[in-house]
């Protein structure tokens, strides 16, 4: 099971992050987000990290080309695309793709199959809002997705219900935020260890 740990802002809770056995880690580059960082963030974090680190952007209606830019200047493993992009700018792209889903109305928005990208990252549809709410998705149509598509679980996860949610979903891995945070932005170290370990040692 793969772990992304996201909306990190700190070298600290980076370390943390890498060291409980985190997969990826998440940076927010949407200035809306109380857990926003720039570009140059991302490269200090990720400098003093050392090699091998899988670091995703989260992206929000970016233009594909600004997106691609900030991927490689950050040296970025994959892009997630949050928001209300048109698929056809990221057809091609020069790295991974992964793509925020919404469930709502029986069904995943974006359609799937509308949007090839490498993973889904399925999240609560909560209105006006992007992510990060710690609102849980609907596990039982994120199962239905995830015998479709490849599936990162995100939206109301932490540490005491990961294992169900992961039961339940099936997804190739999870993602949280909020679920780990002592204040957005700011992760409780205890919480990541703990969520990692729930994630990763599921019998």
């Amino acid at each position: 099971m793969e772990v992304k740990i996201c909306g990190l802002t700190n070298v600290e809770d980076a370390q943390v992050a890498v060291a409980a056995g985190a997969d990826y880690l998440g940076f927010i580059l949407y200035k809306e987000s109380p857990r926003a960082v720039t570009p140059q963030q991302i490269t200090h974090i990720l400098s003093a990290l050392g090699n091998g680190i899988r670091a995703v952007g989260v992206f929000v209606n970016e233009v594909p080309s600004q997106v691609e830019a900030i991927a490689k200047d950050c040296g970025l493993y994959a892009v997630q695309i949050h928001g209300d992009e048109d698929a056809g700018g990221f057809v091609d792209f020069s790295i991974p793709v992964w793509r925020a889903l919404w469930v709502r109305d029986g069904g995943a928005h974006p359609d799937p199959i509308v949007w090839p990208a490498s993973r889904y990252v399925i999240d609560a549809a909560v209105p006006g809002q992007y992510g990060g709410t710690g609102v849980a998705a609907d596990w039982n149509e994120a199962a239905d997705i995830a015998k479709e598509c490849p599936v990162m679980l995100a939206g109301g996860l932490h540490p005491a219900n990961v294992a169900e949610a992961i039961r339940s979903v099936r997804p190739m891995g999870v993602d949280v935020s909020s679920g780990v945070e002592c204040d957005p932005g700011r992760k409780d170290h205890d919480a990541i260890r703990t969520f990692v370990a729930a994630a990763k040692n599921l019998k």
